[in-house]
């Protein structure tokens, strides 16, 4: 409940909260002159190693091998986008924010990472999805709520609700709005560029039922997509087959993703 992203069927790729973390795994110079560190004593190690390996082994060699190799290309690309870095202006974070800060802040690090090119895709996920979990909504709300525990019984928390709703909404458009100002090559902009999608796991939490889920996507996905419009789904139509079609969208040629019947051919350019 606490992650979203996976590598594979049973192997999670973890969330990291803590956005001081996020900041310096990104851009922090401190651990990236560390990682160089280890890296090149890991290299050095297997070279060393690989004349003794088997013709079977080899293939693992090359896959640990491309493993560090893909740490050393990210920290070569870090040293050369300091200026970028320094240009987009973003500061470590402090220790505490509050609840509404925080989530700003962890949308501000997302849309730099893209912006310098440290990252090509990324997930935001706005609060964990466990039932027991209390939130401080400060800078929203004025008393700590479990914002599940509000969805049981919306009928007494409408305006809490309600609050909630459109401050996600609008932390979502003011990420649009920044992304839309950001000049890429060609006249366009890293919103041109970008596909985001801003959604949902359920389309009513009071009963758990996860259809009709209420979606968004923005950005022209570099010229693949067509929106502006709003695109009703059959019924029973899969999630998965939106990000089949953003797959495709991105280039990778795909037939089917997850449980997907078909691409959602409506938003195609």
């Amino acid at each position: 409940f606490d992650n979203m992203s996976w590598y594979d069927t049973g192997h999670v790729a973890p969330s990291m909260r803590n956005p001081r973390k996020i900041y310096d795994r990104l851009f922090g110079t401190r651990a990236n002159t560390n990682f160089r560190n280890i890296t090149d004593l890991a290299l050095g190690n297997a070279r060393r190693l690989q004349p003794r390996l088997s013709t079977s082994d080899r293939h693992k060699f090359a896959e640990y091998f491309d493993a560090i190799r893909t740490i050393e290309k990210r920290m070569d690309r870090i040293d050369a986008m300091k200026s970028e870095l320094a240009a987009a202006s973003i500061k470590r974070p402090a220790e505490h924010l509050p609840r509404n800060e925080y989530i700003h802040l962890m949308g501000d690090l997302l849309v730099t990472a893209l912006q310098i090119g440290v990252t090509n895709v990324g997930t935001l996920m706005v609060g964990p999805e466990r039932w027991t979990t209390p939130t401080n909504w400060e800078g929203i709300l004025d008393k700590p709520h479990s914002h599940h525990g509000m969805t049981h019984a919306p009928q007494n928390h409408l305006e809490d609700l309600l609050k909630l709703d459109r401050f996600h909404v609008s932390a979502y458009a003011r990420l649009l709005e920044r992304m839309d100002g950001i000049e890429e090559a060609g006249g366009t902009t890293l919103l041109d560029n970008t596909i985001f999608t801003l959604g949902a796991g359920m389309g009513d939490g009071t009963t758990h039922q996860y259809n009709d889920l209420p979606l968004v996507v923005a950005g022209g996905g570099g010229g693949t997509l067509k929106l502006g419009k709003h695109v009703h789904c059959k019924t029973g139509t899969p999630l998965a087959n939106l990000w089949l079609t953003q797959l495709q969208c991105l280039g990778i040629q795909r037939e089917s993703y997850a449980d997907s019947t078909g691409a959602i051919t409506g938003i195609l350019a």
